[in-house]
Formats: C-alpha cells, sequence, structure tokens
C-alpha cells in the first residue's frame, strides 16, 4: 500500500520561479523531498491516480530526424551548453510546455513545434511527419517529479540551410550542431560518450537509441 501524503504534511522548503523544493512527510517524523518546476497544487505527490494518469509533462523533447536529399536519414543534436554539468552536451531540442498549451488540440505537439522553430530553425509542414512518441517519462523521480515527454519529428529537406540555433532564448547557448548517421549515432551509444568524449543526458541516449532502432520509420 502506497504512502498517503496529505496537502497539510507538504511544506515548502524553497521557492524560486525556476525551482521549488517540498519536504514531503509521508508518515510521522519521515521526510522526503522533491526538487520541482511545479507550484503545490501541481506537484505529483498529491494527485490521484486519475489525476496522475491525465497529467501534462513539464517539458518535450523531440528525436529530430532528417531526411535530406541524396542523403542516408541523419539523426539532428545539438551542442547544448548545460549549466549544472559545465559542458557543451550533445542534446535534443527540447523545452518547456508553456501553460497556454494545455489548452490546445495536442500541448505536447504544439511545444515540440515551437521548441524546433527555435532551437534548430525548422519548420514543421504537411510533408513532414510529427508525432509523440511517449506522453511522459520522469527524469529522475527519486529527487525530482520533474517529466518529459518524447515527440519525433520526421523532416524532409533539400539542404541543410535553413538549420539554424538563432532562436535560442533565455540562458539557452549552442555551439552548432551535429547531424547523425545511423553508424555514427551507434558507435556513440557503445561508447557512451561524444566524439570529444563528453558524456551525455539519458534523453540524447532515448533519442539515439529511437533512431537506429528504426521505431521511427
Amino acid at each position: 500500500m502506497k504512502p498517503a501524503i496529505k496537502k497539510e504534511n507538504v511544506k515548502p522548503l524553497f521557492d524560486s520561479k525556476f525551482i521549488k523544493v517540498f519536504d514531503l512527510q509521508y508518515e510521522e517524523g519521515k521526510h522526503y523531498y522533491d526538487a520541482t518546476r511545479r507550484s503545490l497544487d501541481r506537484i505529483a505527490a498529491l494527485k490521484s491516480s486519475e489525476e496522475f494518469r491525465a497529467m501534462l509533462p513539464d517539458a518535450v523533447t523531440c528525436a529530430v530526424i532528417l531526411n535530406i536529399k541524396d542523403e542516408e536519414p541523419k539523426l539532428l543534436l545539438s551542442k547544448e551548453y548545460r549549466y549544472p554539468a559545465g559542458q557543451f552536451l550533445l542534446s535534443p531540442p527540447a523545452g518547456l510546455l508553456d501553460p497556454e498549451d494545455a489548452g490546445t488540440e495536442n500541448p505536447i505537439l504544439t511545444a515540440a513545434k515551437r521548441e524546433l522553430k527555435e532551437e534548430t530553425g525548422l519548420t514543421i509542414t504537411e510533408k513532414d511527419s510529427l508525432f509523440v512518441i511517449n506522453p511522459l517519462l520522469f527524469s529522475s523521480p527519486g529527487m525530482t517529479d520533474e517529466s518529459n515527454a518524447l515527440a519525433c519529428a520526421v523532416v524532409r529537406l533539400e539542404d541543410k540551410s535553413g538549420l539554424s540555433q538563432d532562436g535560442a532564448v533565455g540562458s539557452e547557448c549552442f555551439d552548432g550542431f551535429e547531424l547523425l548517421s545511423k553508424e555514427k549515432a551507434m558507435e556513440i551509444l557503445k561508447s557512451g560518450k561524444d566524439k570529444d568524449g563528453i558524456f551525455y543526458s539519458v534523453y540524447t541516449y532515448c533519442c539515439l537509441m529511437y533512431f537506429v532502432s528504426d521505431l521511427w520509420r
């Protein structure tokens, strides 16, 4: 039987615009801590099973496969500076769902289209394919209730001239793209590091696996 966490037993420990920390007292004198982007009334720990099943993710991560004319399919990744790691990490396009996304027909794909435009310069058109792979994955549920959906975009291009990172906003900092063939993606999966010997995130791993497995086809 799961511990019943009541709202009156959840205490805020830290509150800022971008991150919050709550003390989840699940039994008398027993505490668990949750770092979250969510306000108290939205944290996952207080949701009923029905509310949990209907929950939207905090963000969406995109596996982007480019079908460029006269080339084999390529997985599009970026070198994005990740402040907690202190490095440019091999990363898929990703971003937070905005509050207004919740009112759209498909909040995940609405956010995905916006983030793809900002971080890659790509506009999804009728000739392309955009779909949800997984509606919600927890990043590290032993520490946080933060979650990402996974989406896939299969984009047809005549050439690479339209790719751009000029739409970066806020703290986003990029250092170019990596376009990986299936062979190169396999090499990175096997080594656990990028070509520069740098580790990468679990969401990068997910996108690499999705690409090399041909599940996107």
